[in-house]
């Protein structure tokens, strides 16, 4: 029985867009005057990211973060310490001007995001966590050969089944695409997912990377066809080992209604508190 409480273990879907857009708030435009070719590249943010990341979250009936602040401003998917590393504009801001930034931007999209996962794995659930990302075909020169990539850590058993899994239901849905794991990035490298690991156990946080190449993007979006693969590859990846919530709310409607015919109702437990907002 209790084996089966273990497989059985509640799953708790966060779904997260670091990059979703280009925005630049008022008070920092001045900042950014100038840079409009920098803003509209890769650099600026990961075109397509923020509608894929909305279509699973819808999937998964997950707890979705988003942030539409351009990656120039301030990286959010990157540990406390590099979050202004990478950008050329504001490396050398006043340091006033990037506490701003934090305590505006990264510090309550990062809080938001790890205080999801804190609730969730104290009410006893494991987080599976997805971040939804695009990656430039072309990087200094060198063509990347893949349309989809899945980063995660090796080390972790339930982050690599569940990308080998993911992988094979994409290639068998898109047998034209190259889907490829821990590619154009190793998913051990730093950022928002690795960050959480060093906080929690493999047992209680899986962190995956999703990265869609930019040349499939069309109009500022991947197309409909094409995410509703990933999406629909996701499902399948998860259906053996991962209860997605639609389904298991059915399961255990079920299974109220046949204890509820067989004897009185039982007192909710805390541990099977369910969380499922929606942001």
């Amino acid at each position: 029985m209790r084996n089966q409480s273990r497989m059985r273990q509640r799953v708790a879907y966060i779904v997260t867009c670091e990059h979703g857009g280009k925005d630049i708030p008022a008070q920092y435009a001045p900042l950014f005057r100038g840079h409009q070719r920098l803003l509209a590249s890769h650099r600026g943010h990961d075109p397509g990211a923020l509608r894929t990341a909305r279509d699973l979250a819808r999937a998964l009936d997950a707890t979705l973060v988003v942030s539409t602040v351009t990656r120039l401003l301030v990286e959010l998917n990157r540990s406390p310490g590099r979050q202004f590393r990478f950008s050329p504009i504001m490396r050398n801001v006043p340091r006033d001007v990037r506490d701003d930034v934090c305590r505006r931007h990264y510090l309550p999209y990062r809080e938001k995001v790890e205080a999801f996962v804190a609730q969730a794995i104290v009410s006893g659930a494991r987080v599976v966590h997805l971040s939804s990302h695009s990656f430039t075909p072309l990087l200094d020169g060198i063509v990347r050969h893949g349309d989809v990539g899945l980063l995660y850590d090796p080390a972790r058993m339930r982050e690599r089944e569940l990308c080998v899994r993911w992988q094979l239901a994409l290639r068998a849905l898109r047998p034209d695409w190259i889907v490829r794991r821990n590619y154009p990035y190793l998913g051990k490298s730093d950022g928002f997912t690795s960050y959480l690991r060093r906080r929690y156990d493999a047992a209680s946080y899986v962190g995956v990377e999703l990265e869609v190449n930019q040349k499939h993007v069309r109009g500022g979006d991947v197309p409909t066809g094409e995410r509703a693969s990933i999406v629909a590859a996701l499902r399948q990846a998860l259906a053996p080992h991962e209860d997605v919530r639609r389904d298991s709310r059915a399961r255990r409607r079920r299974r109220a209604s046949a204890t509820t015919r067989a004897s009185p109702p039982a007192r909710r437990s805390a541990a099977s508190y369910r969380c499922e907002s929606r942001d």
